[in-house]
């Protein structure tokens, strides 16, 4: 009902009803009961799901999340046990009207979030919230009431008791375009991001080198580069942003002499914490590894126009070059402004797409093998020339590879 209300499309549609689980079960051919003992039942209809739950009180949450004692109610009360008044509102499909027991279209049309009753009884209730209210803000482009915002303050640490997963799958709403930096912002001044993600904190006042970085701090630039994030862009680009400089504070240094700052190696210390970082809030393995390749390989792009070819173009056929490319991008229009390696990558990568045949090796393993070539290290030297000589373009047949390996063996 909120975003209706908002005039924005719904991600999805949640059903509140007097009916119990049971009826639920009898009314449609398929349904999963992902809470049950809870009145909550999901109805798959085709490829849609809808969450269907019945009008319910909790009460007793001893755990910061799950209720000790659950009763079944009208939909007055079930609108009082929610989190957010913009989230307690209720659309009556059959009579057309919307029910608001709880002031949520007042803070709808104030921008507002505010906690349905007292603050801390309802953080109490889920640790969650502490966090939700903040993804909420940045999402939606709300203020926290100032009472809900200091109760949010005040049990920030709480927000330690909650399960990585649930703590992960709030901060990718979080860290979203056009809201990303803005998220950033509310995850520091609500005091959560000690406890979500520690290691942003040093970059709040880590200085950067004025030649290259004129816009300041680390985090200055994080803000800068997430208020450029497209939208629709991919959760790994965000995330590539946040911990692509994650180790500058650890490597940072100030040469005695010219007062110049340094940061060696903070691209490879950095793929190793971020690793570390998603890994504790359980990220898919692929997406941590196209991350943590975004952090380790983004210094090289500064080094672009000096590359040989064949250097240059086994860049290109990374994998995840497509995202580096994006995160180079906003990492210059979060500093210095300046695109020319970004713009000849472009020119580089378009030249190479119409060049299909330098995609695959020209020589595997098995034709070294049948070569005369023994496993081991030479072989793979070996191969890693030959490709070297295929993307500069000095090979460019299988039987102009076999020739060079031949005349290679013999000498």
């Amino acid at each position: 009902m909120r975003d209706q209300l908002l005039g924005r499309e719904p991600e999805d549609f949640d059903v509140a009803t007097s009916a119990r689980a049971e009826d639920i079960e009898r009314l449609f051919a398929r349904t999963v009961p992902v809470g049950k003992q809870f009145g909550v039942m999901l109805v798959v209809e085709g490829d849609a799901q809808f969450q269907v739950a019945t009008f319910r009180a909790e009460a007793d949450y001893r755990d910061g999340r799950h209720p000790e004692h659950v009763t079944f109610t009208d939909a007055i009360n079930d609108a009082r046990r929610r989190d957010f008044t913009v989230n307690g509102l209720f659309f009556d499909p059959l009579a057309g009207a919307v029910h608001d027991w709880v002031g949520g279209q007042a803070d709808l049309n104030a921008r507002v979030i505010r906690t349905i009753g007292a603050p801390a009884e309802r953080f109490a209730e889920d640790h969650l919230r502490l966090l939700r209210a903040v993804r909420f803000a940045a999402q939606l482009g709300f203020e926290i009431e100032a009472e809900t915002f200091a109760a949010v303050r005040a049990h920030a640490s709480k927000i330690a008791t909650v399960s990585a997963e649930r703590v992960r799958d709030e901060l990718l709403k979080l860290f979203r375009a056009p809201h990303a930096a803005r998220g950033l912002d509310l995850l520091h001044a609500s005091g959560l991001m000690p406890f979500v993600l520690p290691e942003l904190e040093p970059l709040i006042t880590c200085e950067q080198p004025p030649e290259f970085h004129p816009e300041g701090t680390v985090f200055t630039h994080l803000r800068l580069m997430l208020e450029q994030l497209p939208t629709g862009a991919p959760d790994s680009l965000a995330w590539a942003i946040l911990l692509h400089d994650i180790a500058k504070p650890m490597t940072f240094s100030r040469d005695a002499d010219t007062g110049r700052i340094r940061f060696n190696e903070h691209e490879k210390i950095g793929a190793d914490m971020a690793a570390t970082i998603l890994r504790r809030l359980r990220f898919p393995k692929k997406q941590i590894d196209e991350i943590v390749a975004c952090v380790r390989m983004h210094m090289q792009f500064k080094d672009a126009p000096q590359m040989r070819k064949s250097t240059l173009r086994r860049m290109l056929l990374r994998p995840t070059f497509p995202l580096e490319l994006e995160l180079h991008r906003l990492d210059c229009l979060g500093s210095h402004g300046r695109l020319d390696h970004y713009e000849l990558l472009q020119r580089e990568a378009g030249a190479l797409a119409r060049q299909p045949a330098l995609r695959p090796p020209l020589l595997t393993g098995h034709d070294l093998l049948a070569l005369g070539v023994k496993p081991g290290p030479p072989m793979g030297a070996l191969l890693h020339e030959l490709r070297d000589r295929q993307l500069a373009e000095e090979l460019k047949t299988p039987d102009e590879a076999r020739a060079w390996v031949r005349q290679r063996l013999e000498g």
